[in-house]
């Protein structure tokens, strides 16, 4: 199969058991290198410059900054307190870590370069996921072992809200509206639905698309978002409209985190139980090539994507 341009950027993958990260070049579909980190990285972001790519080390309490385009590594912070996952904030000013193991959400203020934590905030038990509205002024997290959905104000760092979930809540994810929050049961058979449009989250419903929905990554079409359904071994495609799921996909071997490439006609998967990253043609929904990589492949990324929305 072709890459999706003349000179793709690589593809990333982390492999969390590994403490390295796996870099794919996708005109060949083979791994040219492997990146050591820190211990259990498990989720990448790109840096609102986007000159770098920020891979978190949630058991070396650090963060390896990498040029997204030559994979060299740029940099590593230390003194990043178990960031298990991470985010920016659309208005660029607030970089958001997720304290998986020691049961916080640390707020930082962002410089350009330099992250300066602002606050460390006590949640529940094992946070796991978070977003951001597009205003920049809300970020919502999911309680992996306590149940919960916590609602953030960035502005004054302070809880506002807790909601309980269904079972094991792991990826949140934001229409494009900002009027509904997705959440994906991992301890469940689907995703649920919230109305956040005044402020406390009201659960509206639950969708059923598989045992285990996990991780949450927009189509790009700003009409469609993937969720994987790691027990189920399946990817299914949600519209924002309908809130229905209107596709599916094969995800083999305990489906994780996604990436979408920049031409739209490919998911990139990290199947996690079979230490690959998957490739799926969207247009037929099969598989089309898997590239062995690292032990519990987790985040998945590539500067060459479509849109997040």
């Amino acid at each position: 199969m072709a890459a999706w341009a003349n000179s793709p950027a690589p593809v990333f993958i982390l492999n969390s058991l590994d403490g390295n990260v796996s870099v794919i070049d996708p005109s060949t579909w083979t791994e040219t290198k492997r990146i050591p980190t820190g211990k259990e990285p498990h989720h990448l972001y790109l840096t609102p410059d986007e000159k770098s790519v920020i891979v978190a080390n949630a058991l070396s309490d650090s963060l390896t900054f990498i040029d997204p385009r030559t994979a060299q590594i740029q940099r590593t912070v230390t003194g990043i307190l178990d960031p298990y996952q991470l985010r920016f904030s659309p208005d660029m000013k607030w970089f958001v870590t997720a304290a998986n193991r020691l049961n916080h959400v640390d707020v930082y203020r962002w410089d350009g370069h330099n992250a300066t934590l602002a606050k460390r905030i006590q949640t529940g038990k094992t946070p796991s996921h978070m977003w951001i509205d597009s205003k920049s002024t809300t970020l919502w997290a999911t309680m992996q072992d306590s149940n919960e959905l916590v609602t953030i104000d960035l502005a004054t760092q302070t809880l506002k809200s807790r909601v309980q979930t269904g079972a094991m809540p792991a990826d949140v994810f934001g229409i494009p509206d900002d009027k509904t929050l997705l959440v994906g049961l991992t301890g469940g058979e689907g995703v649920e639905v919230y109305d956040v449009s005044s402020g406390t989250p009201r659960k509206i419903k639950l969708l059923l698309t598989g045992k285990g929905a996990h991780a949450f990554r927009a189509l790009g079409d700003r009409q469609h978002v993937l969720v994987s359904n790691r027990v189920a071994n399946t990817i299914s495609q949600i519209d924002y409209n309908s809130l229905q799921v209107v596709a599916e996909f094969p995800g083999p071997s305990g489906p994780d985190c996604m990436d979408i490439t920049a031409d739209g006609k490919f998911i990139l998967l990290a199947s996690r139980w079979a230490r690959k990253l998957t490739v799926i043609d969207i247009a037929s929904r099969k598989v089309v090539k898997q590239v062995p990589v690292g032990k519990s492949p987790h985040g998945v990324w590539t500067l060459d994507h479509a849109p997040r929305q």
